[in-house]
């Protein structure tokens, strides 16, 4: 088993040895855990198979499921795409740097490794001024998917990554908390129309009006499909706790009933239960652990708290969850996205069911 270096640098005076040594890790084929404005990522060479390997080993992820490319300048891009469309220009002016993800065509300098066997590649350029220092130090080629075992919540924190990955990757960056906490939008510019694969902080309205064409809205890959996912996050069970969870949605007065009801039947069975909710009702609940993920009117500071409330759940051996719904606009909706995928779709229709489980 490998040692684990943990190296703090802050964005604001980065240590520049210390990136210097993570650059050289990844060169010679290593693997670091650094920092972005989404989650923290997991990093290899991305133009190296084996580098591809290791990070599917690190995570125990399925090997069809594709990473993204990280880079740190716009001409980086040509080296790895082919059939660049204007549309790709007009969204990196936009919001690169920042959460958003690219879906292209791949050049053959990518391996099928690093894109799960897709003759398309992923590509986003951080907005994370350690994340993008890493990448110049490495070689201008960062592929990087969250820093955690698959099917885990993805990491906000250099905690979340050391519970999942010491011992497994040479270095980790300790770079404080991620500003979003929730992954990078991915948009599939391959298709005849431009199609968001997984949500995020960037919304498919921002998409088109950056664009000036309608963008779809693809559902996901189920997990029982053959078809191997075109982005990460669409076939494969993803930011799930430990503990059997449900999303509960409806009118509040019917939610906060339900799950009370519930959170009763199931502790009395002798199940610990925790419960996500909005800040409004936190004092509505009496479980083992109640969990405010923030203002109903501050999307952010929800998608800051997910994954973090969700390990606190694992950390604590929950074993039932209850979420209250997230139905905003803008960020809102990848933060229920998220949910959904943490419960496996198991959804509870307040009103329509009583409260009664389905």
């Amino acid at each position: 088993m490998m040692e684990t270096i943990i190296a703090k640098t802050g964005e604001e005076h980065i240590d520049r040895v210390i990136i210097s040594e993570a650059g050289a890790i990844i060169k010679k084929g290593g693997l670091v855990a650094f920092p972005t404005e989404t989650v923290y990522g997991l990093g290899g060479d991305a133009l190296q198979r084996a580098s591809a390997r290791k990070i599917y080993a690190a995570k125990g992820r399925p090997s069809d499921n594709p990473l993204i490319v990280h880079i740190c300048q716009w001409d980086a891009i040509r080296k790895i795409t082919k059939n660049l469309p204007h549309a790709a220009k007009l969204l990196a002016e936009a919001f690169w740097p920042g959460p958003l993800t690219m879906i292209l065509e791949k050049s053959d300098v990518v391996p099928v490794e690093t894109t799960g066997g897709l003759s398309t590649v992923a590509v986003r350029m951080p907005d994370h001024r350690i994340a993008l220092a890493l990448i110049e130090a490495s070689g201008g080629y960062v592929a990087a998917p969250s820093a955690n075992v698959s099917g885990r919540p993805s990491p906000t924190l250099a905690e979340h990554v050391w519970e999942d990955m010491n011992g497994r990757i040479e270095m980790l960056l300790d770079g404080g908390a991620a500003c979003i906490g929730l992954e990078s939008t991915i948009v599939d510019l391959t298709a005849d129309r431009p199609a968001v694969l997984r949500p995020g902080y960037i919304t498919k309205e921002m998409l088109e009006d950056v664009m000036g064409v309608p963008v779809e809205a693809a559902g996901a890959v189920m997990e029982e499909s053959a078809q191997g996912p075109k982005a990460p996050g669409m076939k494969y069970r993803h930011y799930a706790p430990a503990g059997e969870m449900t999303v509960v949605r409806g009118k509040e007065e019917a939610v906060v009933a339900a799950i009370r009801r519930l959170t009763s039947e199931k502790r009395q069975m002798g199940e610990t239960v925790g419960i996500i909710c909005a800040k409004e009702t936190w004092g509505c609940y009496e479980a083992d652990y109640v969990e405010a993920m923030g203002s109903k009117g501050d999307e952010l500071a929800a998608a800051q708290h997910l994954y973090a409330v969700l390990r606190s759940f694992d950390s604590r051996h929950v074993t039932c969850i209850y979420s209250e719904a997230f139905t905003g606009q803008g960020i809102g909706q990848a933060v229920m996205n998220r949910l959904l995928k943490a419960a496996g779709y198991h959804i509870l229709e307040a009103e329509k069911t009583g409260g009664k489980e389905l």
